[in-house]
């Protein structure tokens, strides 16, 4: 939670919310991080965002009601803590999962445009940081949006992104500390695993329906189709290359696989050669 005057103190490590922008494409945002850090700059005053003020207000809520509907219940509120290694790299964390030791965390986001795969983007760098500086095997982004909706995002930790990360941290770091200006880190960073949550209705899809109407028209041939397939292969002897007759042609590859083609029949009351 912010400080009472909306003001973030940022001096001494990276944090969390330093991550998004350290992987992120935006470099006068970089710039002006890298003052702050090394004191050349204020910290932005944020005490008149309101989207930043109702994430303030809310969180005590978000936490209530994740609890409420998951069971699990959320501890280390608001703990501040430093990577046993990497000193510079620090979290305040908005909680941790007891249950199974994952990162929590709260949001307040606007509904236009929602989605969550948008949510778990924006938020990823910030996520996989925290995760990093505790060890912890996964997050939670617990979302509560202006439009009265309440969202789980779980989140695992992934290697390949938070080495990534690490690195260009790392680099930052060493710009805040020779006084050094900046770059993008430059380098599309992969995009982690969430774990399916979501329980979809695709009634409205059109493509859906007409796609399902034809998976359940041709399921039964499938089956059979399938079954009658096994059935023929067991029928070639063992030492054919190719065996034909009454419309089809199986093949033995040479790792022994037996594959069909249909054969054009030229007269079909006589035998194919």
């Amino acid at each position: 939670m912010l400080p009472k005057d909306g003001t973030r103190t940022r001096l001494g490590f990276i944090g969390g919310s330093d991550a998004r922008f350290i992987m992120g494409d935006d470099q006068a945002k970089l710039v002006r991080l890298w003052r702050e850090k090394r004191g050349e700059l204020e910290s932005e005053d944020l005490s008149q965002d309101l989207i930043v003020q109702l994430g303030c207000i809310t969180e005590d809520l978000n936490r209530a009601w994740y609890e409420r509907n998951t069971g699990h219940t959320v501890g280390d509120v608001q703990k501040k803590v430093r990577h046993p290694i990497h000193k510079w790299m620090a979290a305040t964390l908005d909680g941790r999962v007891q249950e199974t030791g994952g990162v929590f965390e709260a949001k307040f986001m606007l509904p236009w445009n929602f989605s969550e795969e948008a949510a778990a983007e924006k938020h990823m760098a910030q996520l996989q940081h925290n995760m990093w500086v505790v060890a912890a095997p996964s997050a939670v982004l617990s979302i509560i949006t202006g439009g009265g909706k309440w969202v789980e995002i779980k989140v695992h930790a992934d290697p390949l992104y938070q080495h990534l990360l690490l690195t260009a941290e790392k680099k930052f770091w060493r710009c805040v500390q020779t006084g050094e200006l900046p770059s993008l880190f430059g380098i599309e960073t992969p995009r982690p695993r969430l774990e399916a949550v979501k329980v979809v209705d695709m009634s409205p899809s059109n493509s859906w329906a007409e796609l399902a109407a034809t998976y359940l028209r041709t399921r039964a041939a499938h089956q059979d189709h399938e079954i009658t397939k096994a059935e023929l292969k067991k029928l070639v002897p063992e030492d054919a290359k190719e065996a034909s007759g009454h419309g089809i042609r199986a093949k033995r590859s040479k790792s022994g696989a037996i594959s069909f083609d249909p054969i054009q029949m030229e007269n079909s009351n006589a035998p194919v050669q």
